[in-house]
C-alpha cells in the first residue's frame, strides 16, 4: 500500500526522525497509532500501523502501511504483555524497554522492544537479540515462551481443523453473538438451505438476514437460551425461507447451545440443524393418506410411515472453540468420524457413531480392523476411493450387519457421507457423517408389501370394484372381475366417464344414484337391484347389491367414489323358489299335523305298552321266586328223605338234572330282573368316574376267578383317566366284559387278559382283549348281542350280560365294537363319549 499523499497531523512532528530512521537504520521501525473503543469510556483496545521501516518489514514479514491491526496479528501479544507495555508507555508518555518473544517460520526470535510516545502516535523499535548471551532466567522465560506458542499453533491448527470439518459437514451449523443474534459464522449447508450467500448473512442480526423467521418462535428460543443458560431443542419446527422468488415453509430439527466467554457470561448462541422437511411432508402426506384410507372399503390396509426425527443434544461452550465443537458432535445423533491416513484410522468419533459399533476399540485402529464386517460389505473400498480420488461419496441406505458383544448381529442401513479431509491442499483422511435409517428402509418395506397385498387383494377380489372420480365420473381404477362383467378388458374401461363406459347403466338410473352420493358425501347401499347388461338376454336379469363409498379430501370435499358389486342373482332366484316351496310346505304340514297327531296316539299306545311289559317283566319274576324257592326246597327235603340206597343210578341223574333247571330257572328270573332295572336307570345320573379305581375293584371281585382259570390280567390305564358315566353302570361293564374272558378261556393255554383305556377325539375307549376260544363272527354281532344267546354253551350262562353291555353304553350315548377269529381270542371295545 503506498503512503499517503498527505500526511495526518500526528505524523508531521515525527516525520524528519522518522524518515531517518526508516532508510538508515537496521533498527526495526514502527509507528502506531490508537485505537479507541467506541463509547463514553474511549478506552484503548488496538493499535493501527501507522507505517514500518525496511528493517521492521524484513524482521516481522509486514507491508510498510499494514491494514490489518496489532492484535488481529498478535492476538496473543495481550497474553504475553507486550500490548499492555505499548499501552502504558503510550498513556504515561514515559519511554521504556521490553523483552519480547515473537515466532516467525517456525523459528523463535527474541526481541529487545523501545517505546515512546510521539505526540498522537507510539514509536517503537526492536533489535532482534537471539543470537546474545542469556541469563538461566531469559532462557527459562524463552522455553516458557516457546511452549505456550507452540500450545497456542496446535490450538490454532485444530481450530482450523474444526473449522474445515464444520465446512464439511452435511448439517446447517450457525453462531450467533450478542442479544441482536449477530450471525458470525454459517457454513455452507446453512447458506445453501437458506438460499443466502455467506456475504448476505455474516454480520447481520438474524432477523434482518432473515426476516421470513420472525414470529415462528425462534426470538423465545434463542431468548431462553441468553436467559437460562440452558440448551434448547426444537423438533419439526416450521419457518418461511426465500426460495427462487418464492416463500417456502420448510421444517428443521435445531439444537441452539449457549456459547460463553472465558468469564463464564453468555455471548451467544450455536445452533446445529437438520432440514427434515421432506420427511414431515411426507409423513404428512401419509397421514392424509391413512384418513382417506380409512373410509375404503375392506381391501385398503392402513400404512404408517416412521421417519427418524432425531435432534441434537445439548452441549456446552468450553473455554476453547476446539472443546465446544466436540461437544456437539458428541452430542449430536448423527454419527460422526474422522480417519486419517490411507489404511483410515480412527482419528475421532462421536458417541453416537460409538454406539452403533458397541464394545469396540476405535481410536488408533485401521477400520478394516475395528470393524471386520465393513471389509465384505464394500465400506473399505469406498473409502479407498474417495481417499485416492478426492471426490466425495454419498451413500443411501447402505446395509450393514453388525455383530454385537451380546445376542445375534443387528441389521443397520446407513445413509452417510464421506468427504476427502485435507492439509495444505493434500488428502490426509476422510470425515463420516451417518446415521442409522433402519426404521426408514423397515417401515417402507413394510409399507410396500402393504401396498402390494392391498393391490393383490384388490385384483384378486371376487367382487367388481372400481374407482370414479371427478363430476363426470371418470374410470380411475378398475379390477379385473368389474371388466369381465361388461366383456371388456381394463384397458378399454380406464380413463372412460362412467356413461361412456356402461351406457346401460346410466338408463337404469345408477348416474343419477352416484351424482346423489357425489353430491351429499354420504355413503349409499341398494339391495337385490335388478340389473340389465347388454351381454345378457333381457329375460335374465341380475340381481345386484351395490355399495358405493365416497372418498374425501383434507378438505372434506368428495374426490372419489368407489363402487362396489356384488351379484345375489342366485340368492334372490333361490329365495323366490323358497318362497314358492313355502307356500307349498304350508299345505304339506296341513297334512304332517294330522299325521302326528296319529303319531302320537301311537306312541302313547306304545309307552303304556312298554310299561305294561315292565310290571309284567317284574311281576313275573317276582312272582316265580315263591315256587322256584319251594321247589327247591322241595327237591332238599326229597333228597333228604330218600334212603342212601334210592339215592343212586337214575335217581341221583334226575335230582342232578332237578336242581340244575331249578338253579338255571332262577338266574332267569334274577336276569329279568335285571333287564327290568336297566330300563327303569335308562337315565341314570352320569357322574365323573375314575376308571383305574373301578377297574381295580372288579380285579378283587374276580380274584376267585382268576386263580381258579390261572389266569394273568394286564391293566394300561393313563392316569388321572375319567369317565363320564353311572358308577354302577360302569361297574357292570366292566364286570362282564372281563369275567367273560376269563371263563370263555381257550383249554390249551393259560388265560392271559389285557384291559387298556385311550382317548379319540369324541370318546374315551376301553378295551379288553383275550387269547381265549373266540367266536364266529361271520353271521354278524347281532346273535352275539341278543337276550338269551349263547355262542358258547359248555359253560353256564343266561346270554344276558352282553345284551345288558350293550344296552347299557347306548343308553348313554356310546357304542361297543367286537373283533374276534375262532379259537385266537376276542376283543372288545367300549366307547364312551367324553
Amino acid at each position: 500500500m503506498p503512503p499517503p499523499a498527505v500526511l495526518p497531523a500526528d505524523l508531521a512532528a515525527s516525520h524528519a526522525l522518522l524518515q531517518t530512521l526508516l532508510h538508515v537504520s537496521l533498527t526495526g521501525v514502527i509507528l502506531f497509532r490508537p485505537v479507541y473503543a467506541a463509547g463514553e469510556d474511549s478506552e484503548l483496545v488496538d493499535w493501527a500501523y501507522a507505517q514500518l521501516n525496511p528493517a521492521a518489514q524484513r524482521m516481522l514479514g509486514l507491508p510498510a502501511y499494514p491494514t490489518q491491526t496489532f492484535l488481529s496479528l498478535y492476538p496473543h501479544a495481550v497474553a504475553t504483555g507486550i500490548f499492555a507495555f505499548y499501552r502504558d508507555t503510550f498513556l504515561s508518555g514515559q519511554p521504556g524497554q521490553y523483552q519480547a518473544n515473537y515466532s516467525f517460520d517456525g523459528l523463535d526470535n527474541y526481541f529487545l522492544l523501545s517505546a515512546q510516545r510521539s505526540g498522537e502516535l507510539l514509536l517503537v523499535s526492536f533489535s532482534d537479540t537471539s543470537e546474545q548471551p542469556r541469563t538461566a532466567v531469559e532462557e527459562a522465560l524463552r522455553q516458557s515462551q516457546a511452549r505456550e506458542q507452540a500450545a497456542r499453533a496446535e490450538v490454532e491448527r485444530q481450530r482450523s481443523e474444526l473449522t474445515r470439518v464444520f465446512e464439511l459437514a452435511p448439517v446447517a451449523i450457525a453462531v450467533y453473538e450478542g442479544p441482536e443474534h449477530r450471525i458470525e459464522l454459517a457454513n455452507p449447508i446453512s447458506c445453501q438451505l437458506l438460499n443466502r450467500s455467506a456475504d448476505e448473512l455474516l454480520g447481520k442480526p438474524l432477523f434482518e438476514a432473515l426476516p421470513e423467521l420472525a414470529g415462528h418462535g425462534f426470538e423465545q428460543v434463542l431468548a431462553s437460551v441468553y436467559t437460562t443458560g440452558q440448551p434448547v431443542l426444537v423438533q419439526e419446527r416450521a419457518g418461511t425461507h426465500a426460495r427462487a422468488g418464492r416463500l417456502d415453509t420448510l421444517y428443521w430439527n435445531l439444537a441452539f447451545v449457549p456459547m460463553r466467554a472465558a468469564d463464564g457470561r453468555i455471548t451467544g448462541a450455536l445452533s446445529v440443524g437438520i432440514e427434515v422437511t421432506e420427511q414431515v411432508l411426507a409423513r404428512q402426506r401419509m397421514q392424509t393418506l391413512n384418513q382417506e384410507l380409512e373410509t375404503r372399503v375392506a381391501e385398503r390396509t392402513e400404512t404408517a410411515l416412521a421417519l427418524q426425527a432425531d435432534v441434537l443434544a445439548a452441549v456446552q461452550r468450553q473455554v476453547a472453540e476446539r472443546e465446544a465443537f466436540y461437544q456437539v458432535f458428541e452430542q449430536t445423533p448423527a454419527a460422526i468420524c474422522i480417519q486419517r491416513g490411507p489404511e483410515h484410522r480412527y482419528a475421532y468419533a462421536n458417541q453416537a457413531y460409538r454406539d452403533f459399533f458397541p464394545g469396540r476399540l476405535l481410536l488408533g485402529q485401521p477400520v478394516a480392523e475395528a470393524l471386520p464386517e465393513t471389509v465384505d460389505s464394500g465400506v473399505v473400498a469406498l473409502l479407498d476411493r474417495v481417499y485416492q480420488t478426492g471426490e466425495p461419496y454419498e451413500g443411501t441406505e447402505l446395509p450393514l450387519l453388525i455383530a454385537q458383544p451380546q445376542g445375534p448381529p443387528r441389521q443397520m442401513y446407513f445413509t452417510f457421507t464421506y468427504q476427502p479431509y485435507r492439509e495444505h491442499g493434500a488428502i490426509v483422511g476422510i470425515s463420516t457423517f451417518a446415521y442409522n435409517a433402519a426404521e426408514q428402509v423397515l417401515a417402507r418395506r413394510e409399507r410396500e408389501a402393504q401396498q402390494q397385498l392391498v393391490n393383490l387383494v384388490f385384483e384378486q377380489a371376487p367382487l367388481p370394484v372400481f374407482v370414479a372420480t371427478g363430476p363426470t365420473f371418470v374410470l380411475e381404477v378398475i379390477n379385473a372381475q368389474a371388466a369381465r362383467l361388461f366383456h371388456k378388458t381394463r384397458e378399454q374401461l380406464l380413463g372412460l366417464p362412467y356413461a361412456d363406459a356402461f351406457p346401460e347403466f346410466m338408463q337404469q338410473g345408477f348416474g343419477e344414484l352416484l351424482r346423489d352420493v357425489w353430491q351429499s358425501g354420504q355413503a349409499r347401499t341398494f339391495t337385490d337391484v335388478p340389473v340389465y347388461f347388454r351381454n345378457r338376454p333381457p329375460q335374465e336379469l341380475g340381481y345386484f347389491t351395490f355399495v358405493y363409498q365416497p372418498l374425501l379430501d383434507a378438505q372434506g370435499q368428495v374426490h372419489e367414489i368407489v363402487c362396489v358389486g356384488i351379484e345375489v342373482t342366485d340368492q334372490v332366484r333361490a329365495r323366490q323358489q323358497v318362497q314358492d316351496l313355502n307356500e307349498e310346505l304350508a299345505a304339506i304340514n296341513e297334512e304332517l299335523t294330522a299325521t302326528n297327531e296319529e303319531l302320537y296316539e301311537s306312541n302313547t299306545q306304545l309307552t303304556r305298552t312298554n310299561v305294561d311289559l315292565d310290571t309284567f317283566i317284574y311281576a313275573a319274576s317276582h312272582d316265580l321266586k315263591a315256587p322256584i324257592t319251594n321247589i327247591e326246597g322241595l327237591l332238599l327235603a326229597l333228597e333228604h328223605e330218600l334212603p342212601a340206597a334210592a339215592r343212586t343210578g337214575d335217581v341221583l341223574l334226575m335230582l342232578t338234572l332237578m336242581q340244575d333247571a331249578t338253579e338255571r330257572f332262577r338266574r332267569t328270573i334274577n336276569h329279568l330282573t335285571d333287564l327290568s332295572r336297566l330300563q327303569k336307570e335308562y337315565n341314570s345320573a352320569a357322574d365323573v368316574v375314575a376308571l383305574a379305581p373301578v377297574v381295580e375293584a372288579v380285579r378283587l371281585d374276580l380274584s376267585p376267578l382268576l386263580a381258579h382259570t390261572q389266569g394273568q390280567l394286564t391293566v394300561t390305564i393313563p392316569e388321572g383317566l375319567t369317565v363320564t358315566f353311572a358308577e354302577k353302570n360302569l361297574r357292570s361293564v366292566v364286570y362282564n366284559l372281563l369275567s367273560n374272558a376269563f371263563k370263555y378261556y381257550h383249554p390249551d393255554r393259560e388265560p392271559a387278559v389285557q384291559l387298556r383305556s385311550f382317548l379319540t377325539d369324541q370318546y374315551v375307549v376301553l378295551e379288553v382283549q383275550d387269547n381265549g376260544l373266540g367266536l364266529d363272527l361271520t353271521q354278524g354281532q347281532e346273535q352275539l348281542f341278543a337276550m338269551f344267546q349263547r355262542l358258547h354253551t359248555h359253560v353256564e350262562g343266561t346270554g344276558v350280560g352282553l345284551y345288558m353291555v350293550k344296552r347299557i353304553v347306548e343308553n348313554a350315548g356310546g357304542h361297543i365294537e367286537v373283533s374276534s377269529q375262532l379259537g385266537l381270542g376276542s376283543t372288545f371295545q367300549v366307547y364312551f363319549r367324553r
